[in-house]
């Protein structure tokens, strides 16, 4: 027995990266998949993780949705539930950074960093709640990361919206926990992705890496698999916590 076996699983922003890897992680284990992109230019690489879901035997399929948008989050979800009848599982992967300090940050690199990092959190966990309620069972995942935790110089809003994601969490956890549903964060550190690609080599990656006593990035994978135990039985007993992937950074 497989340890998502037939549950049916949202993951937002999961065209590469970290949300690819949990589509991967979640079908292996016998996961049915709805996942989101955002752009035009995502969509040959959603098409083709749509495919190779599809071919692991379960039912997978690529949505063109904004996280940001509450709207388009609402009919989302209406379609899930169309096409697949349930939602069992929601990860809230979906997340951008606009790095700068904070003298030079603009309102609208606030705005967009919260928008799609901490909004997107708020409109679909809204949008899923009400199926897992009817159905008194379901487990949220919320990404955040370890800067939420620890803060880092010019990355103010990508902090403050990472710090949300944690407070938001616990409240969520408290608010549904009698309808036997779960809500988890996780706080990844850094983690081999496109995002992070420009850390990888030389001087900026060593500078990074000495200060992760297991000395390396994580994997996607690794998030991946943290994500799953959320995600199954095995963290039945588990809700409003937030475990940081993170190497051992934030010790």
């Amino acid at each position: 027995m497989k340890l998502l076996e037939n549950k049916v699983a949202i993951v937002t922003g999961a065209a590469r990266g970290i949300g690819e890897a949990i589509a991967i992680k979640f079908a292996e284990q016998g996961a049915h998949v709805a996942f989101t992109y955002v752009s035009d230019s995502s969509a040959e690489k959603a098409a083709a993780l749509e495919t190779k879901l599809q071919a692991m035997g379960v039912r997978a399929k690529a949505y063109k949705s904004n996280a940001g948008d509450f709207a388009q989050c609402e009919t989302f979800v209406n379609d899930v539930l169309k096409e697949f009848g349930a939602i069992d599982i929601c990860v809230n992967n979906a997340g951008i950074s606009k790095d700068n300090l904070l003298l030079r940050m603009t309102p609208e690199q606030w705005q967009d960093v919260m928008n799609i990092n901490l909004n997107s959190v708020f409109y679909m966990t809204k949008q899923v709640i009400r199926p897992m309620m009817k159905a008194k069972s379901g487990t949220i995942i919320n990404m955040s990361s370890v800067i939420g935790e620890m803060g880092n110089a010019g990355q103010s809003s990508y902090a403050a919206s990472k710090a949300g994601i944690i407070g938001f969490t616990k409240s969520v956890a408290k608010e549904l926990g009698s309808r036997n549903i779960r809500c988890n964060a996780i706080a990844p550190g850094f983690v081999e992705t496109d995002m992070t690609s420009y850390l990888k080599e030389g001087e900026g990656a060593d500078k990074y890496k000495t200060g992760i006593p297991l000395g390396r990035f994580a994997s996607a994978a690794d998030i991946a698999n943290v994500t799953l135990f959320l995600a199954s039985d095995m963290s039945s007993y588990v809700t409003g916590q937030t475990i940081s992937a993170c190497g051992g950074l934030n010790i």
